[in-house]
């Protein structure tokens, strides 16, 4: 079993297969794509519910312009890969919620905004990683996405 762990410092809301000297494992790969997927949908369901609620930012493109959900629209909601060494909970991914305006956000709606897309990040784990254990716990003041990373047998 080769995990995760040694081999990722990896940032969802960028072109994590540009790098010409890193190689990635199909199996990583794979999981990273499923995580992408996970996370458009995620911003989607935000957007649903939050996208006109503050104007965008002067050079953002309006929602649906881009062919990526975290170039367009309010949000850009993604996940970064953390190791964990001084963190409570150890190794895992950040959620990540970006609000992109120019306007101030109120605090108690940015935390309702992170807890719904906590919540529907917690709600999709099963159906985008049925064999895997993975659950959503808190870290100081973010939530991370613990669980079974492993690749399986390589």
């Amino acid at each position: 079993m080769v995990t995760v762990t040694a081999y990722i410092i990896a940032h969802l809301n960028s072109s994590i297969y540009t790098s010409p000297i890193m190689m990635w494992h199909p199996k990583l790969t794979a999981f990273l794509d499923q995580l992408k997927d996970l996370f458009d949908e995620v911003d989607n369901h935000i957007e649903d519910l939050y996208g006109d609620r503050y104007p965008l930012h002067p050079v953002r493109p309006a929602r649906g312009e881009t062919s990526n959900p975290e170039a367009d629209g309010l949000f850009n909601i993604g996940a970064n890969f953390t190791a964990g060494f001084i963190s409570e909970t150890g190794r895992g991914y950040i959620i990540d919620v970006s609000i992109v305006t120019l306007e101030r956000v109120d605090d108690n709606v940015r935390h309702e905004i992170y807890e719904a897309a906590k919540d529907k990040v917690k709600e999709l784990l099963p159906i985008y990683f049925p064999d895997r254990e993975l659950n959503v716990v808190r870290d100081g003041s973010h939530y991370k996405i613990q669980g079974d990373f492993s690749l399986g047998n390589v």
